[in-house]
């Protein structure tokens, strides 16, 4: 295997481990079984010692995360001074002369400089103002794909820009309802990301880093495109770029405006660079910029169209945030219609009215904006009452931004939890419906009441035309609402959303009405407080919205639509208090799923990891040095095979 194949298989290998480690103790699924994981890790440890690269991500280091108070400054060895900048192509070429360069994505995020010592990340600081900047070594660390250790052994210092991918900002923005909440920018969350005081925060907001100078090192190295290779070789992944001189610039050009439409990584243009190391350093540098490179932005794409409609979308809230709709235009390669106004400021420095000539654009070639009102007719109406629900609507100005917000505190759109409730994985599991949807939907009156979702189909026409969903996406939703239709009493109740009632205790109470829907919706207080862990406030909690008239008829809904498999099976006690934790392949049972669910109808319990307080691990390979079978080695956990917890299985069968 090559280096470069190496080096890629071991991020191909982390990826997987930890998605693996992510369903396994955090979502308790199982996406492979343990003697793949051993596999696989072992496969990852040979890899990291025989190339030297162990990346912070990894699962056979943990770095650990830490919480600061503030962010100590340190002062750069060498000024890091900006670009300086053009639009003109043959600006840019000229510039180049008859010398070769490299052409990259000038990636928008923030730039790090990283220093390592004998093969260690040791310290991480921001750019700052060029002189000082925010030492962020611990968060670096988090970063998601930086190396931690690095094969050369002398002193290295990398320079790179730390960014956030626009599908990253994008559902981390889908999950914030409130617009005037949400990112504005991935540039904006990756500086803050970075900057942050809990590296914690910094790991999930999967940060990347990808190296573009190597700034210092003893090597003997004479063309940049050495150096780019040469980090690659150390494990950093290195900005995109292509050589170009005179003659191959203009088509390098293009080649790379093609590919923005689907460039995940914010870029707000591209960095031509001196190839020949020497030569770029002897031109020096101006007070400003250096002379051995230069930065070309792209022009913006403008297009005239006519706004024909303000739409006010709503948030769970109540805020309503005004969208531009005009008439459709070609930017950047794509059909535009829409564009977020933001507030009432921008709308009303804007001048906006129906029927405006307006200009928009793309900010950096991705985000439609407005960028001018040709007529300013300053006639919007500010709708006095909320789309969604009729009430009344207010403005309201903090620190100078003026907001529209519905008053009614009823208002469905401020409901929208129980929706994105009802839809989660152990509710009705339906796929494809985002809280940002719901509230589309809501907007749009489509969703009134939680039975409305399995009549989405009638709106097919409407919804297949709105932003975010195409017919794909549509039919995709409608397969996933559909497979939904069968489900169980514990999932039903569930998905109600009561207060207190969580996945454990609605399996509890369906089970102590033995899968009988109308023996749950019959129950009375006294006998709620009768079943395990149910005590006088869940069952109060439960009283009170079962008899609730709207809700009655809400659930009545909800039973013509979907169809209860309210099949019910004794579950045994003799192995009730005894905690099994599973690992290694099975050969008897298909997955853990169907082991585990036969000792859960035993009473047992299985847990994800061991620990004191397990009894039993089950493994069908108990001489193996996975890090389960070490742990219950260690505490003394009982270990059995497959053929014994079936044995044991066995013998309770036959004593019930």
């Amino acid at each position: 295997m090559t280096r470069d194949k190496a080096v890629e298989r071991i991020q191909e290998l982390i990826n997987i481990l930890n998605e693996a480690s992510k369903a396994y103790y955090d979502d308790a699924s199982e996406i492979m079984t343990n003697y793949e994981y051993d596999r696989m890790y072992d496969e990852l440890e040979s890899l990291e010692k025989e190339t030297g690269i162990v990346m912070a991500n990894s699962p056979t280091v943990n770095v650990g995360y830490t919480v600061r108070s503030e962010l100590p400054k340190v002062q750069h060895e060498k000024k890091m001074l900006s670009l300086d900048k053009t639009k003109d192509r043959d600006e840019l070429r000229a510039w180049l002369g008859n010398q070769k360069g490299l052409l990259s994505w000038k990636l928008d995020g923030l730039t790090v400089v990283l220093t390592y010592a004998e093969g260690v990340l040791v310290q991480a600081v921001t750019r700052g103002n060029g002189t000082i900047g925010e030492l962020v070594t611990d968060n670096a660390r988090a970063f998601k794909n930086v190396p931690y250790t690095i094969p050369y052994k002398g002193r290295a210092v990398v320079r790179g820009e730390a960014v956030i991918r626009y599908s990253t900002f994008n559902k981390i923005n889908d999950a914030i309802a409130e617009a005037d909440a949400k990112y504005k920018n991935p540039r904006n969350l990756c500086s803050g990301s970075v900057r942050q005081l809990d590296s914690r925060i910094t790991a999930e907001r999967n940060v990347e880093f990808y190296a573009f100078t190597l700034s210092s090192a003893e090597l003997d190295l004479t063309l940049r495109s050495e150096q780019m290779e040469w980090m690659k070789n150390q494990g950093f992944d290195t900005v995109a770029y292509v050589p170009v001189d005179e003659n191959s610039l203009l088509d390098a050009i293009d080649s790379y405006e093609k590919q923005i439409p689907d460039f995940d990584i914010p870029s707000d243009g591209l960095v031509l660079t001196l190839e020949d190391l020497a030569y770029a350093a002897s031109l020096g540098t101006t007070a400003k910029f250096p002379k051995d490179s230069l930065a070309f932005k792209w022009r913006d794409q403008q297009a005239e169209t006519v706004l024909r409609e303000i739409e006010w979308s709503p948030s769970r809230t109540g805020l309503l945030n005004p969208v531009a709709v005009f008439d459709p235009v070609e930017l950047e390669g794509t059909t535009v219609s829409r564009a977020s106004v933001h507030n009432i400021n921008i709308m009303e420095d804007l001048q906006l009215g129906i029927g405006d000539t307006i200009t928009v654009y793309k900010a950096n070639m991705i985000i439609p904006q407005i960028s001018d009102n040709l007529t300013r007719s300053n006639h919007i109406e500010i709708p006095p009452l909320c789309p969604v629900c009729s009430g009344a609507t207010e403005i309201k100005e903090e620190t100078g931004t003026k907001t529209l917000v519905c008053t009614n505190p009823e208002c469905l759109a401020k409901h929208v939890k129980s929706f994105s409730h009802f839809v989660t994985r152990d509710a009705m599991n339906i796929e494809g419906l985002s809280e940002a949807g719901l509230l589309k939907f809501i907007g749009k009156g489509i969703l009134k009441s939680l039975p409305d979702i399995y009549d989405i189909e009638e709106h097919r026409d409407e919804i297949v035309t709105m932003e975010g969903f195409g017919v794909k996406s549509f039919d995709n939703l409608v397969k996933s609402i559909n497979k939904s239709r069968q489900t169980t009493p514990a999932r039903l109740l569930y998905s109600l959303g009561i207060t207190g009632v969580g996945v454990n205790t609605a399996n509890i109470i369906a089970r102590a009405c033995r899968n009988s829907w109308a023996a749950i919706e019959s129950l009375t207080a006294d006998e709620l407080m009768t079943i395990d862990k149910i005590g006088s406030v869940i069952a109060s909690d439960i009283i009170s919205f079962m008899s609730d008239d709207d809700n009655k008829q809400m659930i009545r809904a909800l039973l013509d639509r979907v169809e209860l498999d309210e099949n019910f099976e004794e579950a045994g006690t003799a192995l009730a208090g005894k905690v099994f934790v599973i690992t290694g392949s099975l050969e008897h049972y298909g997955n853990r799923k169907e082991l585990k669910a036969d000792i859960e109808a035993q009473g047992g319990k299985v847990a994800g990891s061991v620990s004191s307080a397990t009894d039993y691990l089950i493994t069908n390979n108990p001489s193996s040095g996975s890090s389960k079978n070490k742990a219950a080695r260690e505490l003394g956990v009982a270990i059995i095979d497959e053929a014994e917890i079936i044995e044991m299985l066995n013998m309770e069968r036959k004593g019930d």
